[in-house]
Order: structure tokens, then sequence, then C-alpha cells
């Protein structure tokens, strides 16, 4: 079965794990917020509008997602919106993914409106750089370097 793409706000049940990889993988991101809580953020963020997820599917299989998020960055509160959340399950790398995902959250932002959207990344900015994100500035969070970038859509 080709793996497909929908809204989390539509397999609900994926959520909590979506989630619990989010905060795994962004875990200094995390480090002041409980699992539980985060959970419970996430999932009522794909109604409010703060977390709209895609997800990608193979069957029933949870195989990754990306979130189109209203507020990503608390340092910089006048941007929005952003790509947030990009995840692809160690076994479902390297078939373009996290490619797909990514047009697929620049998509919805554009048909909402937006002209722009943004992300800060630790690591990637190279990976963006090369999908047509361009460097806005590098800023320490976290005890890091990170990178903010913004699209035009």
């Amino acid at each position: 079965m080709a793996t497909r793409l929908e809204w989390l706000a539509d397999h609900p049940q994926h959520s909590d794990t979506f989630a619990a990889w989010i905060h795994r993988q962004f875990h200094y991101e995390y480090a002041e917020q409980p699992l539980v809580d985060w959970q419970r953020e996430f999932a009522e963020g794909q109604h409010n509008g703060d977390w709209k997820c895609l997800i990608a599917l193979d069957g029933e299989q949870l195989l990754g997602g990306a979130a189109l998020a209203r507020a990503d960055l608390a340092s910089r509160p006048d941007l929005g919106p952003w790509l947030a959340c990009v995840f692809v399950s160690p076994e479902a790398r390297g078939q373009g993914l996290a490619e797909r995902l990514i047009e697929g959250i620049c998509a919805q932002a554009k048909a909402a409106g937006a002209g722009k959207i943004y992300l800060h990344t630790q690591d990637k900015h190279a990976y963006y750089a090369k999908r047509g994100w361009t460097l806005l500035e590098g800023f320490t969070a976290w005890e890091k370097q990170q990178w903010l970038m913004v699209r035009n859509l």
C-alpha cells in the first residue's frame, strides 16, 4: 500500500504516539514539560489551530509527520506560521517522506493565506536551504546554536 498523507485530526488514535516521538526527538525543548502535558496540548492543537499536524501513514502504521504551528519560538511571537515537529520514524527514512510532509504543510499555510512560513532548526539548516528556505539569523536556545529560517510561499 502506498504511503499517504492525512491530517492527524482525522486519525486521533495516533496523536499521543506522534507527540511522544516529538517529545523524545526534541527533548531539550520539552525539558520543562512532562510528556502527558505535551500530549494533551498537542491533541488539543489539532482542533484549536496551534499544532495542525499532517501525518504519513502506510495502512494504519504511523510513519511520521509535520505540523503547521501558530507559534513555535517563544522569543519570536511576531513570526508565524511555523513548520514544526518534522519527524519520520527511522525505518521510514530515505524515501522522501519528510519532503512530502514539508511541502504539504507549506501548501496548507499558503491556502490559509500565509505569504511566508518559518522554522527553527538545530542541525538541519543545510537540508532546508536546499529546499528553498533562507537563513534569517542564528541564535542560541536550549544551550545550543539554532537557526531561524523563512520560506516565501
